[in-house]
């Protein structure tokens, strides 16, 4: 039966790691892969990481399940984090997960169920969404949400293409630090989708990844929150990949946001059932990491200085990138104004190929860079590169 496979193709992204690893050149730089790296192009484990895990080795008693809807206070710190005030008046049911795709697989076969047959995905967006949401079984329409050559956010389409949606379509949303645009919707902005996601009577799912990396944390989760403020339900799906440095411990979670108790627990029953058919246990380390930072005032505080540094580094590369820019492309002074670590260059697929072969810089076809794959020393120069493109 396996000789009635044939071949797919690589994950470009993922073969981008490939093709830098290979190249020999020792000035290459790697603008492709989506992790957070310091001034030495390493990424960090966080303070806060490396003493929560030092308190797990000596104090941790077992390593048994804990359950498909895993660790409980995780779940009930990390939601606050995320929901802020909403998190004491709106109904929530999360479930933890391996890391975002994990949350979002779970919403999505939830989603099903609850009759959702399509999901609105706006364009450019993370590709790993759309074929999520197919595995899933629905189908993907698309609206426009950014434009490359003006670097600005089309919100009129946006909320014109939600308005032609159906009532229990689903709706994907980056809550900030848009990945691949690095975007930001203003308050305004999230006010005029939620009124008419409410209005529709459309299923919001929030993909909230980069919480902590764009204007701050609380900043970051404005718009969810206000989004959650508004309708009567909602998926949330969180990461902390990003936020606390632990990529590979692969640590989520998915929330169910509804009107009642009753009906939230009826959601986490669900996405219980789901997970046990489909990895049935989530990992346990990185969930245990977080919840002991979030349930210490001390290694919260250097958590959050540690993320902001990590912040601060971020915007002073943007300055750079734009500076650089703006004089081969106007438009590209955005940057500055830009969040997270994500920008989209309006480059052609031979220019980016140009880049690789010639200057030794790699990034996806798409022109997507990763900002934080800079080092400040190295910023202007690299910058002058791909303006002589």
């Amino acid at each position: 039966m396996f000789d009635t496979l044939e071949t797919l193709p690589d994950d470009p992204l993922l073969a981008l790691i490939g093709l830098y690893r290979n190249d020999p050149r020792t000035d290459k730089v790697d603008l492709g892969v989506g992790v957070y790296r310091d001034e030495a192009g390493r990424t960090p484990v966080m303070r806060a990481v490396k003493a929560a895990e030092q308190r797990l080795v000596e104090g941790q008693e077992s390593k048994s399940y804990l359950g498909l809807e895993g660790d409980l206070v995780f779940l009930d710190l990390l939601w606050p984090l995320v929901a802020g005030p909403q998190a004491r008046v709106r109904t929530f049911a999360g479930v933890q997960t391996p890391g975002g795709s994990g949350a979002l697989r779970l919403s999505a076969d939830l989603a099903a169920r609850l009759g959702s047959r399509r999901v609105h995905l706006g364009l450019p967006g993370w590709p790993n969404h759309a074929a999520i949401f197919k595995a899933a079984g629905l189908a993907v329409a698309t609206y426009p949400f950014f434009d490359i050559p003006t670097q600005r956010v089309l919100i009129e389409e946006m909320v014109a293409a939600l308005e032609k949606a159906e009532k229990g379509d689903a709706v994907l949303l980056h809550a900030s630090c848009h990945n691949p645009s690095g975007s930001a919707l203003t308050d305004a902005d999230w006010a005029a989708i939620a009124e008419v996601v409410a209005r529709r009577g459309l299923l919001p799912v929030i993909d909230i990844a980069y919480q902590g990396f764009g204007r701050g944390l609380e900043e970051d989760a404005a718009g969810l929150r206000t989004m959650i403020a508004t309708v009567d339900e909602a998926l949330v799906c969180v990461s902390c990949s990003k936020s606390f440095g632990i990529y590979r411990d692969r640590t989520g979670a998915a929330f169910a946001i509804g009107k009642s108790d009753t009906a939230v627990a009826v959601a986490r029953t669900h996405l219980g059932a789901l997970a046990r058919t489909s990895y049935s246990m989530p990992p346990d380390h990185g969930a245990a990491v977080v919840r002991t930072i979030l349930a210490d005032a001390a290694l919260t505080a250097d958590w959050k200085a540690e993320l902001e540094e990590m912040r601060q580094r971020i915007l002073g590369l943007r300055r750079i990138l734009a500076e650089g820019l703006r004089g081969r492309w106007q438009a590209l002074g955005a940057i500055a104004e830009q969040e997270g670590m994500f920008s989209l260059l309006p480059l052609t697929e031979a220019q980016v190929l140009a880049a690789r072969h010639d200057h030794g810089i790699y990034m996806p076809t798409s022109g997507r860079i990763n900002i934080a794959g800079l080092a400040t020393a190295r910023a202007a120069d690299v910058v002058q590169r791909i303006a002589a493109l």
